[in-house]
């Protein structure tokens, strides 16, 4: 048998969903696993959409799709620009992918060569430097701080772009910290973009509609740097529907284009069925994103007490998504018996193993001495899952 490539060799796992698999293999074997280590909504998906699904069976869409998605989704993405965001796009500017994810990596094979600088404001989700890696560019982790609710300054900006610095990647709100951008702490990092006119900026906005502030800013909205901007969303987080994988892009033309062709290649269009659901989820407003929203808010303030309560436990208050990411390093040279804690990913699997809680390590993200905690499930199962997880941290000494 001959040997597998060096870019495998090189990939890490996503350990979101390394994680999942742990717990699927515990709940399999009888263990009553909380698994908190997926961003997944736990609402079913609007019945408007499915209907739309089962209607879209019926009338025959069956067929390949085009490349770039249907061109009254796409128009209907526009107008959603448009209604929601203050954006003028053209359905050329558009590109339809399957997920997100999709998205950000045609992205960055269309924009980053071999040896380019992709600077990534860390904390950062989970796949972002493994995509940089795959397209053969330098990610370049700048860090936060907690005391900052992890934002990126544009000093920290300012200093992170050289010569080499193709592009900037960041999610607002963010996974996996919460975290929200304002309006004004946009426009002064767009203020130093700006200056660099041959940087482009990547800007995961898929969990807009789970925005505690009130309102969604996109950096897209700073006219200086418009032509540099590429907006990544999607109905995965607003609607309840990360299995139907649809995704979207707004960007310049040119990056579109590009976008197309590589997924002309790989995936070819998304799925019709997904589309033409996608296109109901759009076209019908956010009543049901928001009706979700009012559920995350009221779980993350049940977190943020429940976890409160556990010493060496030090939190923010996240604005946005649903997840709260913790700094945990009081716990680093603890121990249970013969067992210690050294690191988050062992103090992860300490939690898996006698708390039968599944969360993720803060290493994935950027930020090692974190964990992420998803609250994307009941209040029974967050209170359950606080109290196991104090109990079992209580044990280390």
């Amino acid at each position: 048998m001959g040997s597998l490539s060096g870019r495998i060799s090189h990939l890490s796992e996503s350990e979101t969903l390394k994680m999942s698999k742990l717990s699927r293999e515990l709940n399999a074997k009888g263990f009553d696993v909380i698994n908190l280590s997926l961003g997944e909504p736990d609402f079913p998906t609007p019945t408007h959409i499915k209907e739309a699904a089962k209607k879209a069976i019926d009338e025959n869409y069956s067929y390949y799709t085009p490349v770039a998605g249907y061109q009254d989704l796409r128009e209907a993405v526009c107008a959603k620009f448009k209604r929601e965001n203050g954006l003028s796009y053209s359905p050329a500017e558009i590109i339809v992918s399957t997920g997100a994810k999709q998205s950000i990596y045609n992205a960055v094979l269309s924009i980053v060569n071999p040896g380019d600088d992709v600077i990534l404001p860390a904390p950062y989700w989970v796949s972002y430097a493994e995509i940089v890696r795959m397209a053969e560019g330098n990610p370049v982790p700048v860090k936060t701080a907690i005391g900052n609710d992890f934002k990126i300054t544009p000093a920290q900006l300012e200093k992170a772009i050289t010569p080499r610095t193709r592009l900037i990647m960041f999610s607002s709100p963010c996974n996996p910290t919460g975290s929200v951008y304002s309006a004004d702490e946009l426009k002064d990092l767009a203020a130093v973009i700006s200056m660099h006119p041959e940087i482009f900026v990547l800007s995961d906005e898929i969990y807009e509609h789970i925005n505690f502030t009130g309102s969604h800013n996109s950096i897209a909205s700073n006219d200086a740097i418009r032509g540099q901007v590429i907006i990544v969303n999607g109905v995965s987080k607003s609607f309840a529907m990360t299995g139907w994988r649809i995704g979207y892009l707004a960007g310049p033309v040119a990056v579109a284009a590009a976008c197309e062709k590589i997924q002309g290649q790989v995936t070819s269009g998304a799925s019709s069925i997904s589309q033409r659901a996608a296109l109901a989820a759009i076209s019908s407003g956010n009543a049901p994103a928001l009706e979700m929203r009012k559920s995350f808010l009221r779980r993350r303030d049940l977190v943020i007490r429940l976890l409160g309560e556990i010493p060496g436990m030090n939190l923010n208050i996240p604005q946005g998504a649903f997840y709260l990411f913790p700094e945990i390093s009081s716990f680093f040279g603890k121990r249970n018996g013969n067992e210690k804690i050294n690191n988050a990913g062992e103090l992860c699997m300490y939690l898996l193993n006698h708390a039968r809680v599944s969360l993720v390590a803060g290493d994935a993200f950027g930020a090692p001495e974190h964990i992420r905690f998803s609250y994307a499930t009941s209040d029974e199962r967050l209170t359950e899952a606080a109290a196991r997880m104090q109990k079992a941290l209580a044990e280390l000494s």
